[in-house]
């Protein structure tokens, strides 16, 4: 179940899981950038190769630096944002939209076909692999997008839709698809998705 309140001026809470909260706080989009940086550097072997030869790396930080021109949004911001994030489309394969909430230490360890719905939100230190597909589904009411936890691992080829939560820690396995909550710290695999919680 989803309930949003407003806790300050820039911090929304969004109850996940089993009671976890979602925090995406607003801090300046460099910050933001480095939090992301240091998961890629967890894997890779040196910064220039993090910075030089990491495609989702490149998606992350045009994401971060659209979503602050979006933002804050002039007359020129708002057109070379949406032609960054073309360019990284057309390069990588990785649509991430401004418009997505997106928090700290986004990890993506493959580049192509990774679709995410301007609509979807993500929690802290989320890994996502190749193929990876978070969209809008369903109808009326019940239409939207996901609202994923922190420290989510969604594997390759996933595809993860509906007004859906995704509760923290859990483990969406390769080729899944989800389209039913899975509360904290679960485990789902397969299409449809069935887990161990």
């Amino acid at each position: 179940m989803r309930q949003a309140t407003r806790h300050k001026a820039s911090t929304v809470w969004v109850q996940v899981g089993d009671g976890a909260r979602l925090e995406l706080h607003h801090t300046p989009w460099w910050r933001h950038i480095y939090r992301d940086f240091r998961r890629y550097r967890v894997t890779a072997d040196a910064a220039l190769r993090t910075i030089f030869l990491t495609q989702g790396f490149w998606a992350s930080c045009i994401y971060r630096l659209s979503r602050a021109g979006v933002k804050h949004a002039g007359w020129i911001s708002r057109p070379l944002a949406a032609l960054a994030q073309k360019l990284v489309e057309i390069v990588t394969g990785i649509s991430v939209p401004a418009q997505c909430e997106i928090g700290d230490g986004l990890y993506i360890g493959h580049y192509g076909s990774i679709i995410l719905s301007p609509e979807a939100r993500i929690g802290h230190n989320c890994s996502l692999a190749q193929n990876v597909t978070i969209g809008v589904a369903g109808g009326g009411e019940g239409r939207g997008a996901p609202t994923i936890g922190n420290r989510v691992f969604i594997g390759a080829h996933s595809v993860i839709v509906g007004r859906i939560t995704i509760g923290d820690d859990v483990v969406v396995c390769a080729g899944s698809v989800v389209h039913r909550s899975v509360p904290a710290r679960g485990v789902v695999m397969g299409n449809p998705a069935r887990g161990r919680y």
